[in-house]
């Protein structure tokens, strides 16, 4: 790509990243270039020498490495939750941060000779319509991955181990989750899933959300509405995160009620809210609808529907991004300034960071 181009499409993503106007980039700057001169370098009339693009990096949080990277990524079409309320600001940077980081992501796998290729576990399924269906869909997905029944114990680490990129994204508290795919390079598709950062005081709500996507990622759905869609979806993460057999020896085959304790208990350990589990007890008939309604209620009026009253403390992170620039650091496969690119860090952060792990 022409270098014109090249920086004007660069800065104005970086620029969308961090839901930025022009004039915020100007004012960040505090005036050494003019919303005037930004706006010539965004539509490529001007591209600015080596201390401009400097100071813009700065401002922006991004190495300069990004402003010439010409690693090719597009999104393929993102659904959103149906009640979704995501503004143009936070959509543009949901985009591009996802493309960016993927960008770096897929370039130290290319870098490192690493297969990409995702095989989705239960392609030959069918299609879904009922909750016995995903059911026995999340079965046959947690036989796949060798899961056994018991605890998932990182979400982020598992979708990463079989080939899903996890985008960890900061925005307003109305997105939840996604999932879509990338074509990098014009042919390679890989399958993504990410999540809002703002919620990851909450691991077991970050944990569902993943599940969820990773359900519209690999499931062929029949013929059911987006609101059944949706259901299905949340009833294969329950699935996926509590099978029926560790649901019904942790409560019983049937109960007319429940108690707090023991929800938190379960929640503790098998890392899925105490809501989600009131759900997955009516989904497989231990409680009724009544007693799910009843419920429900009494954690609307006791204010627990954001905040439950016992906690899960698991971790869901993944440093597999890390642990392979590492190894490709060390393998003499790339130097430290691009390692430090690939982290969109400046090299003498790099350095300070981590430099001293490899002697």
């Amino acid at each position: 790509m022409e270098s014109k181009s090249l920086f004007a499409e660069r800065f104005k993503s970086a620029r969308m990243m961090n839901g930025f106007s022009l004039q915020d980039v100007a004012d960040g700057l505090n005036g050494l270039l003019s919303r005037q001169a930004l706006h010539r370098y965004e539509k490529g009339e001007v591209v600015p020498d080596q201390e401009k693009i400097e100071l813009i990096s700065k401002a922006l949080n991004l190495s300069t490495d990004f402003f010439y990277r010409d690693t090719k990524i597009e999104l393929g079409e993102i659904e959103y939750r149906i009640n979704a309320k995501i503004s143009q600001k936070d959509e543009a940077i949901i985009n591009e941060t996802t493309k960016e980081y993927l960008s770096r992501y897929l370039e130290l796998e290319e870098i490192l000779s690493i297969d990409t290729v995702f095989n989705n576990p239960i392609k030959n399924f069918g299609s879904v319509t009922t909750y016995e269906q995903v059911n026995q869909a999340a079965n046959e997905v947690r036989k796949a991955w060798c899961l056994g029944t018991g605890s998932i114990f990182n979400v982020v680490e598992l979708l990463e181990d079989h080939k899903i990129k996890v985008v960890k994204l900061d925005v307003s508290d109305d997105f939840e989750g996604l999932q879509t795919e990338v074509i990098y390079n014009d042919n390679i598709k890989v399958p993504i899933v990410a999540y809002n950062i703002n919620k990851t005081n909450k691991p077991d709500r970050i944990r569902l959300t993943l599940l969820h996507e990773l359900a519209h990622l690999i499931l062929e759905f029949g013929d059911v509405t987006h609101a059944q869609k949706e259901k299905l979806c949340f009833q294969f993460a329950g699935a996926m995160l509590l099978p029926e057999s560790i649901i019904k020896t942790e409560l019983g085959d049937h109960r007319n009620k429940l108690s707090m304790n023991e929800l938190g208990n379960v929640k503790k350990q098998y890392g899925i809210s105490m809501q989600a589990i009131t759900m997955r007890a009516k989904d497989t008939s231990i409680i009724n609808e009544h007693y799910t309604k009843q419920f429900f209620f009494l954690f609307k009026q006791m204010n627990w529907k954001i905040d439950e009253p016992f906690d899960y403390n698991g971790v869901e992170e993944s440093n597999r991004f890390e642990q392979i620039l590492f190894r490709a650091l060390i393998e003499n496969q790339i130097d430290t300034p691009k390692a430090a690119s690939l982290m969109n860090m400046s090299e003498i952060d790099f350095k300070n960071k981590y430099q001293t792990l490899f002697f």
